[in-house]
């Protein structure tokens, strides 16, 4: 599975870079031809998407090193501070495209394009959403968070396209439409980078898991074994590449230590070969009381 989910990020990776190179060279060209410097502009933009994808690439090569001595959970965890580096990436790129946007507005500047610019934004925004796409499909078949954020960086450039699109389109009609196109589309781009960063930042932290996480695993406790174990203090650790989760249990405190044992390990063997989780469980008599 591991191999397997290695090798579905690599490629979406090396897929990115390579279409990435031939986007820019597509929209470099046609801004030059055009005369266009926002075409210019956002070819540069596009460029810079394939370091987004070199992160994807540095991430999963990181992540996937097994444990060590010196990091007994594995290295999993790179892959949220690689997202962290992409989230800041963006917000790197939406600043820059705010100011802009802001500046062509207060210089009262509008957007010139020619035909030429037509065809290759066109063409930008379709590849560039069939990356996002093909990027959130493999994010979510790998649950690889940056392979996710390497997607939406695929998505800001579509959108940044669609406002070079907009000011084509609408340029006789509002003087001020790509400026105004490019503003709201800056904020959208910033909400995606806070969203990546507060993600990878909350599994990083530890989190508490989710309450359809919780359902299967009471389910699941309720299958091997019929009494009322009172399941509580449930905690998640997520290191990218496994999921460790940790929870107590009550017993009557007349049984004895062995019997515990196999319950406690029957269950454990049954959330990971139905959750791929690995669990550690603590066994409480049933009369304790915590203080919290």
């Amino acid at each position: 599975m591991s191999s397997r989910r290695n090798r579905l990020s690599y490629t979406e990776g090396v897929i990115s870079i390579i279409a990435n190179i031939l986007l820019f060279g597509l929209k470099y060209w046609a801004g030059i031809v055009s005369g266009s410097v926002a075409l210019i502009a956002d070819a540069w933009h596009t460029l810079s998407d394939s370091l987004s994808s070199a992160f994807v690439i540095a991430g999963t090569k990181l992540s996937s090193k097994k444990p060590d001595k010196e990091h007994p959970f594995g290295h999993g965890r790179w892959e949220q501070i690689t997202s962290i580096f992409i989230g800041f990436f963006l917000g790197i790129i939406a600043y820059e495209f705010l100011k802009e946007s802001i500046e062509k507005f207060n210089a009262g500047e509008s957007a010139h394009f020619g035909t030429v610019a037509i065809v290759v934004t066109v063409v930008s925004i379709v590849v560039k959403e069939a990356m996002a796409q093909y990027a959130f499909y493999i994010g979510r078949i790998a649950k690889n968070l940056t392979v996710k954020a390497d997607g939406w960086h695929h998505r800001t450039d579509s959108l940044s396209s669609v406002v070079v699109l907009a000011g084509i389109l609408l340029r006789n009609y509002f003087w001020w439409i790509d400026s105004v196109l490019g503003i709201i589309i800056s904020v959208m781009i910033f909400y995606a980078a806070f969203e990546i960063v507060k993600q990878a930042i909350n599994k990083l932290l530890g989190e508490e898991p989710s309450a359809d996480l919780l359902d299967q695993i009471n389910r699941i406790i309720r299958e091997v074994e019929p009494r009322d174990l009172h399941p509580h203090h449930f905690h998640i650790h997520n290191y990218g590449t496994h999921t460790e989760l940790t929870f107590h249990i009550k017993f009557d405190e007349n049984l004895d230590i062995y019997t515990g044992h196999q319950i406690a390990t029957r269950i454990e063997n049954a959330i990971r070969e139905q959750l791929n989780i690995e669990s550690t469980i603590h066994i409480e008599p049933l009369g304790v009381k915590h203080k919290d």
